[in-house]
C-alpha cells in the first residue's frame, strides 16, 4: 500500500482525530515529513517549527552546590545539576548575566523588582511587570495560527503574595496571564471537551475517536501505525493518571493551612510536563511558560523530608550551617529533576528525523542568583535543546544582560525577529 502524505495543516491545527466534542491532534508521523525527515511533505518543504519553554522556579540557588567550577565542555556536574548528567550534550549552563532592572528602586521587597526584571527586563510598576514577559514577546511573533498562541502552566498553587509573585507570563505592563495549575483543567483545555461522561472520567476520551483513528491508521505505514498506537496509549495513560489524583486535587488551594500545603507537587509537575509535551507534539502551540514554584515560594517538601520551614525561610534561616546548605541543595536538585524530566520526555518523542527536543529551546531561570543574598548579577540559567545550532554540552560564563540572552534566543534560535528587548545591547555568540 502506498502511504499518502498527511498534510501539515492536519498536524498544526490539531485536527487529526475528531469526535463530536473531542479533538486529539496527531503526533508527528513519518507520513507528515519528506524522505529525509527534515521538512513537511505536503507543504512545499515547510520547516519543522521550533518551540520555546520558559521554565521558572522561585527564590534562587545555593551557588556552591549549583554553579560548576569549570567552564567549557569538561565541566563537572554539581550536586544540584546532577539530574541533568544524562543530558550533558543537550544542555548549556550559562552564568554571569546581569539583571539591571532588578536593582532599580521601587515598592515591595527585592523579590518584586527581581521578578519583573527577570521576565520583562523592566522595572516593577508597583502592581506587576513593567512590560510583556519574554515568552509573550516571542509568542506574539511565532504563535499565530496555532490553537493556543501560548500556554501558561503552573504546579505549586501558593496564594501568597502579589500578582508579580504568582504569575510568570505577562501580556504587557500590569497584565498577568495566570498559569493553569490543575492537570484536570489543562487536559480539558488541550482536548477541548466539556462532556460529563469523560470529564468525570467514567469513560475514556478515546472512545469517541475510535472510528477516526481507524480511518487514519488505514493510510499509514507499519511504523506510523505503531507510533499512533503508542501515542493513543500514552494519552489514555495520562488520562488515567489524572483521574487517579485525590478528589481535593481537582480544585486549587485558596489559602494553604498555616503548616503549608503538603500536596504531592512532583506528581503534579510530571503530569503538567506530559501535557506540555502533548501540546507540542500535536501542534497546538509553540510557546509555553512553566512555573514550577512561585516567586518567593513558600512550598514545603515532604517528599524530601524537609517540612520544618518553607522554601523562602530555608533560603535565609540556617544557610550558614552545613545542614542548612544541604537542605537548599536538596530543594534545588528537585527543581532540576523536574526540568530534566521534561527534557527527557521531549527527547523521547520522535519528530521527523529526530525528536521534539531537537526542535525546542528551553530556558530555566530564577528571580535571583544566590538565594540568601538576593543577587541580581551573575545569574545562573540553563538552556536546553538543539534548535538551529544551539551550543550545548558546556558551561559558559558570559558577560551581558538578560536582554542580550533573550534576543539571541528569540532571533537566532526561534526566528521571532524581536530585534530588541529592554536591556538588550548585543547578541551572545557564546549561545549560538
Amino acid at each position: 500500500m502506498q502511504v499518502k502524505p498527511l498534510s501539515r495543516r492536519t498536524f498544526l491545527r490539531a485536527a487529526g482525530l475528531a469526535g463530536s466534542t473531542i479533538r486529539i491532534g496527531l503526533p508527528p508521523l513519518a507520513a507528515m515529513f519528506n524522505s529525509n525527515g527534515t521538512a513537511y511533505a505536503a507543504a512545499n518543504g515547510a520547516a519543522i517549527p521550533s518551540r520555546f519553554v520558559f521554565w521558572f522556579n522561585g527564590n534562587g540557588i545555593p551557588e556552591k552546590y549549583w554553579v560548576p567550577r569549570e567552564t567549557g565542555t569538561n565541566f563537572e556536574f554539581t550536586p544540584c545539576l546532577n539530574p541533568l548528567a544524562p543530558y550533558r550534550n543537550d544542555i548549556h549552563v550559562i552564568t554571569g548575566l546581569d539583571s539591571a532592572a532588578a536593582r532599580l528602586p521601587g515598592p515591595g521587597n527585592s523579590h518584586y523588582p527581581s521578578m519583573s526584571g527577570l521576565i520583562s527586563c523592566k522595572t516593577f510598576t508597583g502592581r506587576g511587570a513593567g512590560g510583556p514577559s519574554i515568552d509573550q514577546a516571542i509568542a506574539q511573533q511565532i504563535g499565530e495560527g496555532y490553537r493556543f498562541r501560548s500556554l501558561q502552566v503552573g504546579v505549586s498553587q501558593e496564594s501568597f503574595g502579589e500578582s508579580i509573585q504568582q504569575n510568570l507570563s505577562w501580556a504587557d505592563r500590569d497584565r498577568p496571564l495566570p498559569p493553569e495549575m490543575l492537570p484536570h483543567q489543562l487536559f480539558d483545555r488541550l482536548f477541548g471537551v466539556k462532556e460529563a461522561s469523560w470529564v468525570n472520567r467514567r469513560k475514556s476520551i478515546l472512545d469517541e475517536v475510535q472510528e477516526e483513528a481507524k480511518a487514519v491508521q488505514s493510510r499509514l505505514g507499519a511504523a506510523d501505525k505503531s507510533r499512533l498506537e503508542e501515542y493513543l496509549t500514552a494519552v489514555r495513560e495520562l488520562e488515567q493518571s489524572i483521574a487517579s489524583l485525590p478528589p481535593e486535587y481537582r480544585r486549587p488551594v485558596e489559602r494553604p493551612a498555616e503548616g503549608g500545603d503538603m500536596r504531592d507537587w512532583p506528581r503534579i509537575a510530571k503530569l503538567q510536563s506530559d501535557l506540555v509535551v502533548h501540546a507540542f507534539a500535536s501542534g497546538q502551540t509553540r510557546v509555553a511558560s512553566y512555573m514550577l514554584t512561585k516567586c518567593q515560594g513558600l512550598s514545603r517538601f515532604p517528599w524530601l523530608g524537609h517540612t520544618a520551614q518553607r522554601h523562602h525561610e530555608y533560603t535565609h534561616n540556617g544557610v550558614e550551617t552545613p545542614r542548612g546548605n544541604r537542605i537548599l541543595r536538596d530543594i534545588c536538585r528537585w527543581h532540576v529533576e523536574e526540568f530534566a524530566y521534561l527534557v527527557g520526555k521531549l527527547k523521547a518523542t520522535p519528530e521527523g528525523a529526530g525528536n521534539l527536543l531537537d526542535n525546542t529551546a528551553l530556558l530555566f531561570v530564577h528571580e535571583h542568583a544566590e538565594a540568601n543574598s538576593h543577587k541580581n548579577n551573575n545569574l545562573a540559567l540553563i538552556l536546553a535543546g538543539h534548535v538551529k545550532g544551539m551550543k550545548t554540552g558546556l558551561h559558559s560564563h558570559v558577560t551581558g544582560t538578560l536582554g542580550d540572552l533573550y534576543v539571541t534566543i528569540a532571533d537566532e534560535l526561534l526566528g521571532a525577529r524581536l530585534n530588541t528587548f529592554p536591556t538588550f545591547d548585543k547578541k551572545l555568540a557564546e549561545v549560538v
